[in-house]
């Protein structure tokens, strides 16, 4: 295989989950531009429609479609229609996340409902398009993770804010992905599919607290936040064929941040 063929995913179909939040608009771009037909796919569909969009007016190949990752009928939904217009998948990349808890000592109930959408809802939409891939040729599912599943809070981060980094659920969730991530590649192997991880660390809004940014920034090796377009090169690598031999690890993205 040219060099050239294993950073293209010309030819592909992709799925991507969330899709116009942070980390979701710089991997449908990657994809996108990367020459995949590319499905986005949330609950918030009046969201997703106008990113859509954007890219045909590119020439892109990217339609938007409703799902509810906690309702497996609507998973079911949203694989019977990538057939029957696109009639097969290639490439899942599930970066949906809910964060209905908002500190440590948040109603129960909001973790309940943290972990119907990422963990029982990750795993339904996995094991739907999993086994969608594996009757259409194999493919590659690319989990968005964060570097708070594989490390704990740091509260310094916060010093001089009125920010916080108690979110039990995320934490427990996101390392949970990880694992789930090795168990999935283990599952579809034979099948011809891989499962990766991609675990972001902090990314950089014009709404931080400057006192924030320079706390963490100084908690890096590259000393900044991630920016728009740092996740695009990793989305293609694990998405293509150029990591066609890559598969069950975790990959963080964080400039350094969990080298120290």
């Amino acid at each position: 295989m040219h060099i050239s063929d294993m950073f293209t995913l010309s030819g592909k179909v992709a799925l991507i989950t969330g899709g116009a939040g942070l980390f979701g608009r710089q991997i449908v771009e990657a994809c996108a531009e990367a020459g995949a037909s590319t499905w986005i796919a949330s609950r918030h569909i009046d969201a997703l429609e106008p990113v859509a969009e954007q890219h045909r007016a590119l020439g892109h190949d990217v339609r938007a479609a409703r799902v509810d990752q906690s309702d497996e009928s609507s998973i079911a939904a949203l694989r019977e229609r990538i057939a029957g217009e696109s009639g097969r998948l290639d490439v899942l990349v599930n970066n949906a996340v809910a964060r209905p808890m908002k500190g440590y000592n948040d109603d129960a109930a909001h973790f309940d409902e943290s972990m119907q959408v990422n963990a029982t809802g990750l795993f339904m939409i996995t094991r739907a398009m999993g086994d969608f891939m594996a009757e259409t040729g194999g493919g590659s599912i690319v989990n968005i993770g964060s570097i708070m599943g594989m490390i704990g809070p740091e509260p310094d981060n916060y010093t001089g804010t009125d920010m916080s980094g108690w979110y039990p659920d995320y934490f427990f969730h996101k390392g949970g992905m990880i694992n789930f991530t090795r168990f999935i590649a283990s599952y579809y192997g034979e099948k011809g599919i891989r499962c990766n991880c991609v675990s972001p660390g902090g990314l950089f809004q014009e709404t931080m607290p400057r006192t924030f940014v320079e706390n963490y920034s100084r908690r890096t090796v590259l000393g900044r936040l991630a920016d728009e377009s740092d996740l695009k090169g990793v989305i293609v690598f694990l998405a293509g064929d150029g990591s066609r031999y890559i598969t069950g690890v975790n990959i963080p993205v964080d400039g350094g941040y969990t080298a120290k």
